[in-house]
């Protein structure tokens, strides 16, 4: 139970990231999925710790020397 509430803490400002902030700028993200779906993805996958440790690694690779195209959540 901790574990699901913990989840959807996560995932709460990711979402409100998606609805209200991203919609005001061009779309960017270089990778497939997006930078957020993954985090929502890997987060509902893997749980809160390696979830939020596989979402830093993707978006420490979210720059122009950092490579792009799909990569899913493993």
């Amino acid at each position: 139970m901790i574990k699901r509430l913990t989840v959807r803490l996560l995932i709460l400002p990711i979402q409100f990231y998606r609805a209200a902030i991203s919609p005001h700028f061009p779309p960017s993200c270089r990778f497939t999925p997006t930078c957020s779906q993954y985090a929502i993805e890997a987060i509902q996958r893997h749980g809160p710790l390696r979830g939020m440790w596989l979402t830093l690694r993707r978006l420490s690779r979210c720059h122009p020397w950092g490579g792009s195209g799909y990569d899913p959540v493993p």
